[in-house]
């Protein structure tokens, strides 16, 4: 019988997974699409609030398909109480559900990372603090790029 349900289960997993991931991709096309000050401003209004809800809800729902149930205790701390948070180890998938569930802040990321097909696109969404490797300044503009989010005074999200 578990063979079975494995059987039917992997596949129907793996097709509610790629439907949430395309559909999270047109979530950030949209979101992003004619952005006014592309990288350089922060999101506003129905765009941010269309990352936050919608995105994060679909992450979260995606998680759920893969078998993860996740439950906070206590409060996330809200921007004006930590402009910037740390998810540590900071190294595999696991990440995507801090992110959701502090409501999609933005992340630093490789800048490869932006050019991958369809994740690109919505971790470009998030407006991510790009790190070029091939780049000798990139530790430093990585730093004042996230000092200057986290002194916007709110204007940018959250930076994890």
């Amino acid at each position: 019988q578990t063979v079975l349900q494995g059987i039917v289960l992997l596949p129907l997993r793996a097709i509610c997974i790629t439907f949430l991931l395309l559909l999270a991709w047109l979530v950030a096309s949209i979101a992003t699409f004619c952005q006014p000050g592309r990288g350089f401003l922060p999101l506003e209004g129905w765009r941010r609030r269309m990352i936050q809800t919608t995105l994060s809800g679909l992450t979260r729902t995606a998680y759920f398909v893969m078998g993860f149930q996740v439950k906070v205790k206590g409060k996330v701390a809200s921007l004006p109480e930590a402009p910037i948070f740390v998810a540590a180890p900071h190294s595999s998938f696991f990440d995507a559900i801090i992110c959701a569930l502090t409501g999609m802040p933005s992340i630093v990321s490789r800048a490869e990372n932006l050019s991958t097909p369809v994740f690109g696109t919505i971790l470009s969404s998030l407006q991510p603090v790009a790190v070029s490797r091939q780049d000798p300044d990139s530790r430093k503009n990585t730093v004042a790029e996230i000092t200057r989010r986290a002194l916007s005074r709110g204007q940018w999200p959250q930076v994890i």
